[in-house]
């Protein structure tokens, strides 16, 4: 009995772990989904040296209410804009003809994050359910600093946005859900 119940125990933080975790695809996985359930992308394209990167992983999307709602509204994408793969967006093949995987630190841009014009890291771009790029935001931010864009892109509230004005209203009737 005993250790059933501590094999229990263990399945259900194991589930709880999981569950708090963001399922990250590439994005030519999450174009090929969007192919057969249409869903917008949420994309965190970030390099391996960037502080700031590891910052966003380790404090906003360890956050539990912020993995369920980019799983639940977004197909997640982690691109590594210094890094060799290959992506085929929009009847184009991007690479980074450059990198040397022998490189410590930075590397070479990819073809797709220039194509992209990111020009910081991490840059956080969400993209509607036809793979067009809706928004692209450069920088660090919090959990609570996210939600209002996670939820503004998905529930197309960035429709009705059409002037700074709005845009600071939005954000102050703006109610945050997501526990720090």
């Amino acid at each position: 009995m005993h250790k059933t119940l501590i094999f229990l125990t263990f399945l259900f933080f194991t589930g709880l772990n999981h569950a708090q975790k963001i399922e990250w695809m590439s994005m030519n996985e999450a174009l090929e989904a969007q192919k057969k359930e249409p869903k917008k992308i949420f994309m965190d394209a970030y390099t391996t040296w960037c502080g700031p990167c590891k910052m966003l992983d380790k404090n906003t999307f360890s956050n539990k209410d912020v993995a369920q709602y980019i799983n639940e509204n977004y197909y997640p994408v982690k691109f590594n804009a210094e890094g060799d793969a290959v992506i085929e967006y929009k009847e184009h093949t991007f690479e980074n003809p450059n990198f040397d995987p022998n490189k410590k630190g930075r590397n070479s841009q990819h073809t797709f994050a220039t194509a992209m014009k990111i020009s910081g890291y991490p840059s956080l771009a969400f993209f509607d359910e036809k793979g067009e790029l809706l928004n692209m935001m450069p920088g660090y931010r919090t959990p609570n600093q996210l939600e209002v864009f996670l939820k503004l892109f998905a529930k197309d509230d960035y429709k009705e946005i059409t002037s700074n004005e709005a845009w600071k209203e939005y954000q102050k009737e703006f109610k945050a859900t997501f526990k720090k």
